[in-house]
């Protein structure tokens, strides 16, 4: 499975704001972007006009980053969510955030998506009773997403039930009963990423 292994604080400082791709950390003073928040290289703090081009690639970029795909995943996103009814972006911001990866990182299972979906691939989690551990497994509405009993016993979900997340209001349950579940799809005004979707849909329009 290909995934991105270099330095993520690097993609916060490519895009000019915080990412939060590394959970805890990123509200520290140890936050790369903190102490350096220009673009990475030997160019980054050179001021550079951007083209509408530019602003649209940045948008899609910092998606795709926030949730942690790839161009070849994030291009299979945006043409589902084309064909489905509705405004071609909010659907795509949906269909990212029922990606089962950050179903549980929204559920309060780890500090960032990345931990998330590496809980996941290990196999920590059930859906509806059955283990799952595909991160881009999409989650339904009525889904049950509950922990297996071997993971409940581990000091790293005992840590989640003692630090539980506010749930957005799609979801429902609570880490401490080591169980959720999808109420709802997400509205565009439940997904708090600081991205403007219309510019992607311009890009992939041309």
């Amino acid at each position: 499975m290909a995934r991105y292994t270099e330095s993520v604080c690097r993609l916060c400082r490519r895009e000019g704001l915080k990412l939060f791709l590394k959970g805890d950390r990123c509200y520290t003073d140890k936050c790369a972007f903190s102490r350096r928040g220009y673009a990475p290289g030997q160019h980054g703090q050179g001021r550079k006009k951007v083209s509408n081009y530019g602003l649209q690639l940045r948008e899609k970029q910092k998606a795709k980053r926030i949730y942690g795909v790839l161009e070849g995943q994030f291009r299979k996103y945006y043409k589902k969510a084309d064909r489905k009814r509705g405004i071609t972006g909010e659907n795509l911001l949906k269909l990212l955030e029922m990606r089962f990866d950050n179903v549980a990182f929204r559920l309060g299972y780890g500090q960032s998506r990345s931990e998330a979906r590496q809980l996941v691939t290990h196999g920590h989690f059930l859906i509806n009773g059955k283990k799952v551990d595909i991160p881009s497994y999409e989650v339904s509405i009525n889904d049950v997403i509950s922990i297996s009993d071997k993971s409940k016993a581990s000091e790293k979900f005992k840590t989640f039930a003692e630090n539980p997340k506010t749930l957005p209001t799609w979801l429902e349950g609570n880490v401490e009963n080591f169980e959720g579940k999808v109420v709802r799809e997400p509205s565009r005004e439940d997904i708090d990423i600081p991205v403007n979707e219309t510019l992607i849909v311009e890009l992939y329009s041309k």
